[in-house]
């Protein structure tokens, strides 16, 4: 174990070396790139990130329980990171965790980077960032620009009326209504719309022209669907952990029927990226499967969300998205 150590001090801040040196690394399984996925001229992504010592994540720090600010946190002392990037000592939250666990299964130092949500999801980084691990839905549109490999969860797209209303009992009651999403929830404002296309899923909407209400966040949305008179809304259509958080918290509001469907959530890698990032996407692939399999995921899930929302995604075929 000294040996072992000791050699992590030429490679790992601080703060990784008691986390390697505390418990054994996780056990990536061997991986095969698929056939949809064979290398480029273009140097190796992995290769690249390996010799770096770090990998560049974009993520969120707004959008707790995902990632957000630690509040008070001070900058890692020891850390490749460069100035403008943040550490690992920076932030928290599930997609935070998943990011962290993934960066540990490459071997390298993870450090932050905070994007728009809409440069993350059109592609086309030009090398800013190697990856995004930030709840990003897989969608047939996105897996144009974007690798995607394997999901590490799974939310149910609901939808919530206030907790009194005995207008509506299914979708369709909704037709030319007020929905709630939150503004950069394209996802949900895709199917409202009707084209909303998600891989391995039927989509279509069951909402006709449906009155799209932005709000900033979802929790604005539910809040606002939550007030008794002068309601500005008639439904929200919102990820199921967020209603039931609110739900939770006392927010006058109600499930309306079955999730409309399922949004499978999964890290994403550029496919402009200047580097070939074949490798990268299967070695990704791998370590999530593996925190599938010892369990990693599911705690990380309960911890964050207080139920499971990852074993659905653990079977997930993510094969033919390389194409």
């Amino acid at each position: 174990m000294k040996t072992l150590c000791a050699a992590l001090v030429a490679l790992m801040t601080a703060a990784a070396i008691l986390a390697a040196c505390a418990a054994p690394p996780i056990q990536v399984p061997p991986t095969k790139v698929p056939a949809t996925l064979q290398p480029t001229s273009l140097p190796d992504l992995l290769s690249t990130i390996l010799a770096r010592g770090t990998v560049v994540i974009a993520t969120a720090s707004d959008y707790a329980p995902q990632a957000s600010l630690k509040a008070n946190s001070q900058r890692l002392a020891a850390t490749k990171c460069a100035s403008d990037q943040k550490t690992i000592a920076e932030l928290e939250g599930f997609d935070i965790d998943v990011a962290v666990a993934i960066a540990k299964g490459v071997g390298v130092e993870p450090c932050f980077v905070i994007p728009s949500w809409s440069l993350i999801t059109i592609g086309g980084w030009a090398g800013r960032w190697d990856i995004s691990v930030g709840s990003m839905t897989i969608t047939t549109q996105r897996a144009k620009a974007l690798y995607f490999a394997q999901p590490y969860y799974m939310t149910p797209a609901t939808l919530y009326v206030h907790e009194t209303n005995a207008t509506y009992s299914k979708a369709s009651d909704l037709d030319g209504r007020k929905i709630g999403i939150c503004e950069d929830c394209v996802v949900f404002r895709d199917y409202l719309d009707g084209t909303l296309t998600l891989p391995g899923q039927q989509t279509g909407t069951a909402i006709k022209n449906a009155t799209i209400m932005p709000y900033i966040y979802n929790s604005g949305a539910l809040a606002a669907l939550a007030q008794g008179d002068g309601n500005p809304l008639d439904a929200v259509l919102t990820p199921g952990p967020e209603g039931k958080r609110a739900m939770d918290s006392g927010k006058a509001i109600k499930q309306l029927g079955d999730p409309l469907f399922s949004e499978y959530l999964a890290p994403a890698i550029d496919r402009q990226s200047p580097f070939d990032p074949h490798s990268f996407v299967a070695a990704v692939s791998a370590i999530i499967a593996g925190l599938h399999k010892d369990g990693t995921l599911l705690k990380l899930s309960q911890q964050w969300y207080k139920e499971d929302l990852t074993s659905a995604a653990a079977t997930y075929d993510a094969s033919a998205l390389g194409k």
